[in-house]
């Protein structure tokens, strides 16, 4: 391990007791930053409405910390969307959020619209298939952007149980991201949980990322993350223990190949964060340059995206 990451480890990865919930909401209230929590949510009526009545019960009604709570639903064939609104969640439809690019299917395009109907100066992510959920998941990665003004962004860490076998949960992540990450970006190998859905960023860091559609959306932000602005603008928060769904080994493969595709992406591109093409053409004695942008199979930085600009400037 480089020594960048071994002094990184004791200075950017915290447990959720460093920072008592009294400290994080002093420091809001201080800063007069506000929260938004995104739960993306696909057929996840069993679970949801468990995740939205934890966060308003702890983090808006007895403490407040958290400004808003939006489920995004991303098609659901179920009663996901009765059942977290009737939890107290504000309930958008994916295809509703800027009609004018039609939705594709994923994880990441539901989070990249997300930020165009939430206000949050903090944005944190929450998986909506957790069990035995705790606000702990939410008020631990939120804390240091609030108390630590040079950190962009905060992925909750924690141990990820498959059945009996403690520890066995991330598949994905022991046989495809880690080594990806200590190959090819090894300021990125402290991270214990790199593919987790449990982040907090800063809107202001957000809106300048492309966003992968699917299931390489997170491995895609942290290298992005990285290059953009440094690994000590990044942190981890132990949160506990995170008990989910798993999915089968085919849908496995799947997201493995996901996330394969975009450290491929951005082991092509030499790791800008927005590639581009400059060509010159010849103008009368000289040579003017012309510069196109580069198909990434990503969503652009909503900073691009006019209606977004609107909605800042309104």
């Amino acid at each position: 391990m480089l020594e960048e990451v071994e002094r990184w480890l004791t200075d950017r990865s915290w447990s959720v007791a460093d920072r008592p919930l009294h400290r994080i909401l002093a420091a809001k209230r201080a800063t007069g930053q506000t929260v938004s929590v995104v739960l993306p949510a696909l057929d996840e009526e069993a679970t949801v409405g468990e995740i939205v009545s934890v966060i308003r019960h702890d983090l808006v009604l007895q403490v407040p910390l958290v400004d808003e709570v939006v489920v995004v639903d991303s098609g659901s064939a179920d009663r996901t969307a009765e059942v977290a609104a009737a939890a107290g969640a504000r309930v958008v439809h994916r295809d509703t959020i800027l009609p004018r690019i039609p939705a594709v299917p994923g994880k990441g395009e539901v989070l990249w619209r997300s930020l165009l109907v939430t206000r949050g100066d903090i944005v944190c992510f929450v998986d909506a298939d957790l069990r035995e959920f705790s606000s702990d998941f939410v008020s631990g990665i939120v804390g240091p952007l609030l108390t630590e003004p040079d950190v962009q962004l905060v992925k909750a860490m924690y141990d990820r149980p498959l059945g009996s076998a403690a520890g066995q949960g991330g598949r994905v992540t022991e046989l495809m991201a880690r080594p990806l990450l200590n190959m090819h970006w090894p300021r990125l190998a402290g991270f214990v949980q790199p593919l987790g859905g449990e982040y907090a960023a800063r809107r202001s860091l957000l809106e300048q990322l492309p966003f992968p559609v699917g299931y390489g959306v997170e491995l895609g932000m942290l290298v992005d993350a990285l290059h953009l602005v440094g690994l000590d603008a990044l942190a981890q928060v132990d949160v506990g223990v995170r008990v989910h769904r798993h999915q089968d080994g085919q849908a496995l493969g799947r997201m493995a190949a996901a996330i394969y595709r975009t450290a491929q992406l951005r082991l092509a591109r030499g790791h800008l964060i927005r590639p581009s093409l400059t060509q010159f053409e010849r103008a009368g004695d000289a040579f003017e340059p012309r510069t196109y942008s580069v198909d990434t199979e990503e969503r652009p930085p909503m900073t691009e995206i006019a209606e977004y600009r609107a909605r800042r400037v309104a």
